[in-house]
């Protein structure tokens, strides 16, 4: 099975790249899954239905999310709504509106597909540790093995020990959130992929997507800012992981980044 990641696109620039580069790349690769990480993809920060709509008609089989999937209000129809393969991190506060699991099925695969958010520098969510567990051993008494996780955290050591606390039980463990992509992608000892951040879909010539001035300001003073999206020259990371479709233990994983 080969699954391509897409790391998180930012903003309407971000989502036209998407457009661009997206289906030859999934013809060319032979890809048989795709997920897409949408959760910056409106103007500014968060998702709209309208960004959303685009990121699934450019050829993604899912979006997943992170810290800004609820954002903004006009996305919630969409999380609730079971017909659009959209998920948000599980371990988000039980009242929040959509579920943190998937199951995507095409030609007699199945592929469970996991967001999760870490805890550290980041916003106060359930542990992912325990809901990793709960969730990857209910899709493993379903007979699914293939399954991804797409780990949304800021600390490189709570990512590279969800990867290990997994390793052998999924497929690939994949970080997002950082907007930037790390040269550490492995397979661990127990067959489990790992990266501990695919980057971002979105202008190069930018601070993780945002215009370098409006960044620089708030960096700088502390003092808040309406942050701004720039035009210019874009990429597209992401990792392509295949895996073995009986036992779910990742054959490979390799990263690219598109312009």
């Amino acid at each position: 099975m080969r699954i391509l990641f897409v790391g998180d696109v930012v903003a309407p620039q971000g989502c036209q790249h998407l457009r661009r580069v997206l289906p030859a790349f999934k013809k060319a690769q032979n890809i048989d899954f795709c997920i897409v990480n949408g959760e910056n993809s409106a103007q500014g920060n968060g998702m709209l239905p309208g960004s959303c709509d685009h990121i699934l008609d450019s050829g993604a089989d899912l979006i997943t999310s992170g810290n800004h999937a609820l954002k903004r209000v006009e996305i919630e129809k969409y999380f609730e709504n079971e017909n659009i393969p959209l998920i948000r991190p599980a371990n988000f506060h039980r009242l929040a509106p959509g579920k943190g699991m998937a199951v995507l099925e095409k030609r007699g695969m199945r592929l469970g597909v996991i967001n999760l958010m870490g805890r550290i520098y980041m916003d106060t969510v359930e542990n992912p540790f325990d809901e990793a567990k709960k969730l990857v051993d209910a899709l493993h008494s379903e007979g699914i093995h293939n399954i991804i996780v797409d780990f949304h955290a800021e600390a490189t050591s709570e990512k590279r020990v969800m990867g290990f606390e997994l390793d052998g039980k999924v497929s690939a463990v994949l970080g997002t959130h950082t907007h930037t992509p790390t040269a550490d992608e492995q397979i661990l000892p127990s067959g489990t992929a790992y990266i501990t951040d695919v980057g971002m879909t979105g202008v190069i010539n930018s601070v993780l997507g945002v215009e370098i001035s409006c960044a620089a300001h708030k960096v700088i003073t502390g003092l808040p800012v309406h942050f701004k999206n720039p035009d210019g020259d874009c990429k597209m990371d992401c990792v392509i992981v295949e895996t073995d479709n009986k036992t779910g233990k990742a054959l490979s994983i390799e990263r690219f980044s598109l312009t």
